[in-house]
């Protein structure tokens, strides 16, 4: 099983919907990724969400599930609609809250094995997290659909 993570700007356009849809639907057909892992803190996130959900109805054996950055007992979450469960990274409890979102996303970008991201900002926290797995990328451990601004 390969899994898959998401990574891009709270502000991305709706018009990105069909280029992001086909990169899911390549994910699973090419590489056989079947487990996806999507923040919710941003347009990005719900657009890449949608493309998932989508994508599992045509491909039942494709799961989704919602990466929490704070801890269930602060912040009870119920897996929402369209979800096959929730993850809250191990090793997260001592993170102070204002660096859980990114220390969440790093941890999930080092242990996926591709990511599809949507980061042009040169000054974002989505864009440092391209460039985290840019290093990752040259040993061979994480493959990166960087998909161009819209």
């Amino acid at each position: 099983m390969s899994s898959c993570f998401f990574i891009g700007h709270r502000e991305a356009p709706d018009a990105l919907l069909g280029k992001l849809s086909a990169e899911v639907e390549r994910h699973i057909t090419e590489y056989g990724v079947t487990d996806f892992g999507v923040g919710r803190y941003g347009r990005f996130d719900a657009l890449a969400a949608k493309c998932v959900k989508a994508a599992k109805k045509r491909h039942p054996e494709v799961t989704l599930t919602l990466l929490l950055p704070y801890h269930p007992y602060d912040r009870p979450t119920p897996t929402p609609p369209g979800f096959d469960g929730t993850f809250y990274p191990p090793g997260m409890e001592t993170v102070p809250k204002r660096a859980a979102i990114v220390r969440a996303n790093r941890y999930m970008v080092e242990h996926s094995d591709y990511l599809i991201a949507y980061a042009w900002h040169p000054a974002s926290n989505a864009q440092d997290l391209v460039v985290h797995a840019q290093r990752y990328e040259e040993f061979g451990h994480i493959k990166i659909a960087l998909l161009p601004p819209i």
